[in-house]
Formats: structure tokens, C-alpha cells, sequence
């Protein structure tokens, strides 16, 4: 009676319940940001939007090691085999401490290299007139999408032929232009406003602030998975030492 009341206990103070639901929560997220790369560099692919191809290698590196390493976890807390939570341990404590000093110490280096190597990237397509048809259909996706127009002066950067992506139904966005505004623009015709350049800088700021951002993110929450699985190994290692001892008939109350 008083062996099965000490059993209930230990089973109540468990970790592997936690431990396998925030893993499985964790699966779900990884599962889901693979999904979103993939279709995010599906359209880098499609549009031909410029993109470092070491940054995309790496975001399935992580991913789908997270992926891998919560499996692992989920099966050690599941089956109670400590091995699985060792390697899974040491998995999450490199990937946490990796990640957490390369986001804090990096940065700001990342950041300014990246937008000013993007902007420097769409200033060199200058003028827009004699750009190559590789940079004008990228520029014709950038227009669409963030409802601008040109690079710096706006629809002037395209001289007197201004593309169909600069046309603007949304009359809080548009300039009228009239036939002498530029040659061989229609009478009446609306396009968008703004120009490009300080649009995609912006956007490409916040979009790097949101990625470094979840990053330190997922390095937190690797740490308090780290320190879950560490207890839970030493519960299932008091457990199998509890059970070794009833097996034994060497128990005594109080040791546990």
C-alpha cells in the first residue's frame, strides 16, 4: 500500500507530460515555419526577388534539425530513454547557446550589411530606362506589391515609358499625370505616388527586426526545453533507482 502511494507521487511530480506538449507544440511551429520557407523560396524562385542563398540554406538547416530534435525528445520522454534525452540535451544546448550569441552579437553587422547591400543592389538598376529585363521584371513585382512606383522620383525614373505595374486604383495613393506630365503617358492616367526604393528599405528593415527577433525567440525557449529535459532525466533516473530497490526488496521509506 505504501509502495503503490509513493509511485502515485512520483508519477504527479512527473515532467513528461510538460515535456512531451511543449515538444509537440515545438513541432508544430517548426512544421509550420518549414512550410512558410518553403513557399517563401518558391516565390523568391518564381519572381526572381534577390535573396542570399546562404541565409535560405540555413533556415532549413534549423528548422528541420528543431523538427528532428523535438521527435527525439518526444520518444526519450515517451519511452523513458535517457540517451534519446541526452542527445537531444546537447542538441538544444548548442542550437540555443549558438543562436543566441550569434543574434546578440551580430546583429547590427547583419543588419546594416544586408539593406545596404539590397538597396545598393536596386540603385545599381539605375536609370530604369536602359535596365536589363531580368531587373525590370523584378521591379514590376516590387511595384505591384508595395503600390509604388520608380525608384527614387517616382514614376519619372521610367522616362516616357511608364509600365502597367505602376497603375494605381486606390486614389490615396495616386498622382494624375496629363499628357504633358510625361510623353507618351494616356491622358488622365493614375499611377502610384511614391517611389520604391525607401518602401522596400523600410520593409526590409521590419523584416529583418522580425527575423533576428524570432530568433532570440526560439533560443529562450530551446533554453527552458533544455532545462526540462535535464529534469526529466534525473526523474526517470530516480525512478529506474526506486524501482530497482522494490525489485530488490531493499526499500526504505524516506529515501525517496
Amino acid at each position: 500500500m505504501q509502495q503503490s502511494a509513493v509511485v502515485v507521487v512520483a508519477d504527479k511530480t512527473s515532467l513528461k507530460r510538460p515535456f512531451i506538449f511543449s515538444n509537440v507544440v515545438h513541432m508544430a511551429l517548426c512544421f509550420f515555419m518549414l512550410t512558410m520557407t518553403v513557399a517563401w523560396h518558391r516565390e523568391l524562385l518564381q519572381t526572381g526577388k534577390m535573396v542570399s542563398s546562404v541565409s535560405v540554406v540555413m533556415m532549413y538547416i534549423i528548422e528541420i534539425g528543431c523538427l528532428l530534435l523535438s521527435v527525439l525528445g518526444v520518444y526519450g520522454a515517451f519511452k523513458g530513454k535517457r540517451w534519446c534525452l541526452i542527445l537531444y540535451a546537447a542538441g538544444m544546448a548548442a542550437a540555443s547557446q549558438t543562436i543566441i550569441i550569434r543574434t546578440a552579437l551580430s546583429y547590427q553587422d547583419i543588419y546594416e550589411k544586408r539593406v545596404v547591400h539590397e538597396e545598393s543592389k536596386l540603385l545599381s538598376m539605375m536609370p530604369l530606362t536602359t535596365t536589363s529585363k531580368a531587373n525590370r521584371t523584378l521591379l514590376y513585382s516590387i511595384q505591384k506589391e508595395f503600390e509604388c512606383c520608380g525608384l527614387i522620383e517616382g514614376y519619372k525614373d521610367w522616362g516616357p515609358s511608364i509600365p502597367s505595374s505602376c497603375d494605381c486604383h486606390y486614389p490615396g495613393k495616386c498622382i494624375r499625370l496629363r499628357g504633358i506630365a510625361t510623353l507618351g503617358a494616356p491622358k488622365n492616367q493614375y499611377v502610384y505616388r511614391e517611389p520604391c526604393l525607401p518602401i522596400y528599405v523600410s520593409e526590409l528593415k521590419l523584416a529583418f527586426s522580425l527575423a533576428m527577433g524570432i530568433q532570440f525567440g526560439s533560443g529562450v525557449f530551446w533554453v527552458v526545453l533544455l532545462v526540462m529535459s535535464i529534469k526529466l532525466m534525473d526523474q526517470i533516473r530516480r525512478k529506474q533507482e526506486f524501482m530497482a530497490l522494490l525489485q530488490s526488496n531493499r526499500y526504505v521509506p524516506g529515501a525517496f
